[in-house]
């Protein structure tokens, strides 16, 4: 390797230290989760679990599974009905350059910026009416509205970049704009698809306040909840919430690491031209 294209030792050292700081969490998480109550307290404390437990684990499988597998179909669901809502809006916008257009992308930039809470308390006075509280599909709908702003606007960018050559002569054999859509345009948007189906299963599988407004004491309360349950004034079960946080992050770890190429083109979709 020449020495002008070499990467100063010091250099590397010093990502190594900043990633080893910025992973101790995840470390401490682990570290926790198989540590036993009596020694949850010790100054200073174990940096390695000498005297390992699987309680909290234990735990995991004997009082978590529900509330995993609710964050499951709760996360699917709202990755379906993203896409379905998303991809549509963003292939108008992109390709049909519909009236107003511009006012509706500048309305979703706005809409990403309601603080969550507010956007809570409103679901709660709609649902209260509907009869949709503590249930799936209104935490599916609600969940929705974080991502399809911010999916409306990927989509956009990705489908603008799609060749028009290729739409008008879809257009010329006969093909109207659904078919378009439905034959050309999104089998080419698998990147935008898999970015936005990523980002909308995190932010569902993470979300605690529209569960904590929508959902709590139902008898589907998803893995957020359940790890809070765990929380009281006089009793913290520290090894099982650190357990239920490790077992809890791996879907979402395999997703992101298997998706990562699809997430790199798909978010930076749009950037260039060729």
């Amino acid at each position: 390797m020449n020495a002008g294209t070499s990467r100063p030792w010091w250099k590397t050292t010093l990502g190594v230290l900043l990633t080893a700081v910025m992973l101790f969490p995840v470390y401490w998480m682990l570290n926790v989760s198989f540590t036993r109550d009596q020694d949850m307290r010790k100054s200073p404390p174990d940096l390695f679990p000498a005297h390992g437990t699987l309680e909290g684990y234990r735990a995991v499988v004997d009082q978590q599974l529900p509330y995993l597998g609710t964050s499951l179909v709760i996360g699917l669901g709202t990755v379906v009905l993203t896409v379905a809502l998303a991809a549509p809006a963003g292939y108008a916008l992109a390709k049909l350059r519909p009236r107003g257009g511009g006012a509706l992308s500048f309305l979703l930039l706005v809409a990403q910026m309601i603080p969550g809470i507010i956007m809570a308390m409103g679901f709660y006075a709609i649902y209260l009416q509907l009869g949709l509280l503590q249930s799936v599909p209104g935490l599916i709908v609600a969940d929705s509205t974080l991502a399809v702003p911010f999916a409306v606007l990927i989509f956009t960018a990705f489908m603008s970049g799609i060749p028009g050559e290729l739409l008008q002569a879809a257009q010329m054999d006969g093909a109207r704009a659904l078919r378009t859509f439905w034959s050309i345009v999104l089998p080419m948007s698998r990147n935008a698809i898999v970015t936005v189906s990523l980002f909308a299963f995190l932010w569902s599988w993470s979300d605690f306040i529209f569960a904590s407004t929508l959902a709590n004491g139902g008898a589907h309360e998803p893995i957020t909840l359940g790890i809070y349950h765990y929380i009281g004034n006089n009793n913290q079960q520290w090894n099982a919430i650190m357990a239920t946080a490790v077992v809890a992050s791996l879907p979402a770890t395999v997703i992101l690491v298997l998706a990562q190429r699809y997430v790199a083109a798909g978010v930076t979709a749009g950037a260039v031209k060729d």
